[in-house]
C-alpha cells in the first residue's frame, strides 16, 4: 500500500509541478510579463488601473517577477520606444490614463498600448487592442448614461433635440486640474516637434520686420551732435533683427531637443535600472514644485521687462516729445513727427517690446527647465548609486555626458545673445555711421588706441542691464550643471575646455565696448563659440553618445 502511494503520488507530484511551471512559462512573453486580456466588464480606467499595478508588460527579474507597477514615465518611454511609432506619446496624456477623471483614450493610442501589454507579441496584442476597445467603448457608455441620468434630474430632455450635440472632450490630450503656468511653459518645451517653439519666434520677428517697412521705420537716420548721419532703423539693429531670427530660435531649439531627449530616452533608462522606480518621483513632479519661480519670471518679464519698461523708455518720451534715452527706431516720431505719427510708433513698439517681453520669459523658462533637467539627473543618479551595489552604471555616464554638452550649447548661445544686445545698446551711443562702420574703425584703432576706454556719451542704456542679466543667468546655470554633474570625473566631457570657453566668451561680453579693440576679442569669441556649438568635446572622443543619446 506504502508502495503504491507512492507510485501513485509520485506521477501526480510531478504532474502538478510541471503544470505549475508551464502555467509559470505561460505569463512571460519575450521576457516580458504578461497577462491575457479576460473579457471581463470592465471599463478603461478600471481595467488599465489593474493591467498597470500588476505590471503587465514590464520587463521581469531572474525568478520571472515584474520590475514593479508601470508609472507614467515608464509606460510614456515604452510606448514612444516603438520603432513604428515615430511620432511618440506626450507623457501628460499617459498621466490623464493614471488619473481618476473620465477621460478614455484614443483609437490610436490603444493600438501602441496593446503592443505593450501584448509584450510585442502579435496574437497577444490583437487580443489586448480588441480587450481595450471594449473598455473604451463601456467606458464612453458609462458617462453617457451618466449625462443622461443628470440631464433627467434636471428635467432638460429635450435639449438634446433643441442644441446640436455637444462633442465628446479629446480622449487624451485635455488638460486637467487648475491652470499652471509652469506646466503650461513646459508644455511649450514639449511639443511632437522641436521645431515648433523655435518657428514661433522666427515668425513673430519676421512679421514685426514688415510692419516696420511698412511703417518706414525699418531705416531710420539723423544728424547727432557732431553732424554724423546716423542709421538707427529697425532692420539695422541686431538685438532686433539677428537676434530673434537666428540666436533665439537657436537657444530654445537647443532647449526643446535637450529636454525631449531626457523625457524621452535618458530619464526611462535610469529609471529602468532602478530597484524601486516608485520612489523616483516623475518629471511633472519636479516641473510643479518650480511653479512660484515660473510665475515670478513671468511677472518680472511680461511686467516689468515688457509692459513698465515700454511705457517709461518709449511711451512717456514720445508723448512729452523729450527723453532722456538715445534716438533709434521707436523714437522716430521724436525727430521726424512728419513721417510717423504718434499713435503708430507707440502701437509698433508696444508690439515689440511685448514680443520681446513674450521671448524672455520662454528664454529664462528654458533655463529653469534645463535646471531642473540637471537636478532631475543627480536626484536620480544618486538613487541609482544606493540601489546598485556595482555603483554607477555606464549608462548613468553617457546620460550624465549628454546633459552636460548639451548644457553648454545652451549656455553659449544664451552668451551670443547677451553679446548681441549689448553691442546694440552700446552702438546707440556713439558716434558712428552705422554699427558695421563702428566695428571696422575700433578695429583700425588697434595699433594707436588698443586699451583706451570708450566714450559712451551721457545717455542712459537699459539694454545694457538687460543683456548683463541674460549673461549672468546663463552662467548661472552652466556652474550649476558643473558643480552638479561636470565634476563627477566618470564623465566624457571636456570640463576644464568648456569652462574656458564660458568664460573667454564671458570676458568678451564684458569687454564690449570699454576698451578700443575689443572687436579683436569680439571675433575670436564669435569663432570659439561656433566651434563649441558644433562641436562641444571640443575634438575630444563621442563614446558617451550611443544608444539613444543625440549627437551634440
Amino acid at each position: 500500500m506504502l508502495c503504491a502511494k507512492l507510485i501513485s503520488h509520485g506521477p501526480t507530484r510531478n504532474w502538478t509541478k510541471h503544470h505549475e511551471t508551464r502555467r509559470h512559462m505561460a505569463l512571460i512573453k519575450n521576457g516580458k510579463f504578461f497577462q491575457p486580456p479576460h473579457g471581463g466588464s470592465e471599463d478603461f480606467k478600471e481595467l488599465f488601473a489593474r493591467v498597470a499595478a500588476a505590471g503587465v508588460g514590464r520587463p521581469v527579474d531572474k525568478d520571472g517577477f515584474p520590475q514593479g507597477p508601470w508609472t507614467p514615465d515608464l509606460l510614456a518611454a515604452a510606448i514612444s520606444q516603438i520603432s513604428v511609432n515615430p511620432t511618440g506619446i506626450e507623457l501628460r496624456t499617459v498621466q490623464l490614463w493614471f488619473e481618476n477623471n473620465d477621460k478614455g483614450i484614443s483609437s490610436n493610442n490603444i493600438r501602441w498600448l496593446a503592443r505593450v501589454l501584448g509584450c510585442n507579441d502579435p496574437e497577444a496584442a490583437s487580443a489586448w487592442q480588441a480587450e481595450l476597445s471594449a473598455a473604451q467603448s463601456r467606458l464612453v457608455a458609462k458617462r453617457r448614461a451618466v449625462r443622461r441620468s443628470w440631464n433627467d434630474l434636471r428635467g432638460e430632455q429635450d435639449v438634446e433635440h433643441q442644441l446640436p450635440a455637444v462633442p465628446e472632450p479629446a480622449a487624451d490630450n485635455t488638460q486637467g486640474g487648475r491652470f499652471s503656468i509652469a506646466r503650461v511653459s513646459e508644455a511649450a518645451f514639449s511639443s511632437k516637434s522641436f521645431l515648433n517653439l523655435p518657428a514661433s519666434i522666427f515668425a513673430g520677428a519676421v512679421a514685426l520686420q514688415f510692419v516696420s517697412y511698412f511703417l518706414g521705420i525699418h531705416s531710420v537716420t539723423y544728424a547727432d551732435e557732431d553732424g554724423i548721419e546716423k542709421q538707427v532703423g529697425f532692420l539695422w539693429a541686431p538685438n532686433w533683427t539677428f537676434l530673434f531670427i537666428v540666436l533665439m530660435p537657436l537657444f530654445l531649439s537647443l532647449v526643446v531637443h535637450q529636454i525631449a531627449d531626457w523625457k524621452s530616452t535618458g530619464r526611462s533608462r535610469l529609471i529602468a535600472n532602478a530597484a524601486d522606480s516608485n520612489q523616483l518621483g516623475d518629471w511633472q513632479q519636479r516641473v510643479d514644485a518650480s511653479s512660484y519661480t515660473f510665475a515670478a519670471v513671468f511677472l518680472i518679464c511680461i511686467g516689468f521687462a515688457g509692459i513698465f519698461q515700454w511705457i517709461y523708455v518709449r511711451l512717456i518720451p514720445v508723448l512729452h516729445g523729450k527723453g532722456n534715452y538715445a534716438i533709434d527706431w521707436g523714437s522716430k516720431a521724436l525727430v521726424r513727427p512728419d513721417e510717423i505719427g504718434v499713435v503708430q510708433q507707440v502701437a509698433f513698439s508696444g508690439a515689440a517690446y511685448l514680443y520681446m517681453s513674450v521671448c524672455f520669459y520662454l528664454f529664462v523658462a528654458g533655463l529653469i527647465l534645463l535646471t531642473t533637467l540637471i537636478d532631475d539627473f543627480t536626484h536620480l543618479e544618486e538613487s541609482l548609486h544606493g540601489q546598485l551595489a556595482a555603483g554607477l552604471t555606464p549608462l548613468a555616464e553617457e546620460v550624465g555626458t549628454t546633459i552636460m554638452r548639451g548644457v553648454f550649447r545652451c549656455t553659449v548661445a544664451g552668451l551670443l545673445i547677451a553679446i548681441c544686445m549689448k553691442l546694440q545698446s552700446l552702438y546707440v551711443v556713439v558716434s558712428a555711421p552705422n554699427i558695421w562702420s563702428w566695428l571696422v574703425s575700433d578695429i583700425g584703432s588697434v595699433p594707436t588706441r588698443l586699451g583706451q576706454p570708450v566714450d559712451w556719451g551721457e545717455y542712459s542704456m537699459p539694454t545694457h542691464y538687460t543683456s548683463l542679466l541674460v549673461a549672468f543667468l546663463v552662467c548661472v546655470v552652466f556652474t550649476f550643471g558643473v558643480t552638479r554633474i561636470g565634476l563627477k570625473g566618470y564623465l566624457d566631457i571636456p570640463l576644464p575646455r568648456m569652462t574656458t570657453a564660458v568664460l573667454f566668451l564671458t570676458l568678451v561680453y564684458l569687454l564690449i565696448g570699454v576698451i578700443t579693440g575689443f572687436t579683436v576679442l569680439l571675433g575670436i569669441g564669435i569663432v570659439v563659440a561656433l566651434y563649441g556649438l558644433i562641436d562641444p568635446g571640443f575634438g575630444t572622443s563621442k563614446k558617451g553618445l550611443r544608444d539613444g543619446g543625440y549627437v551634440l
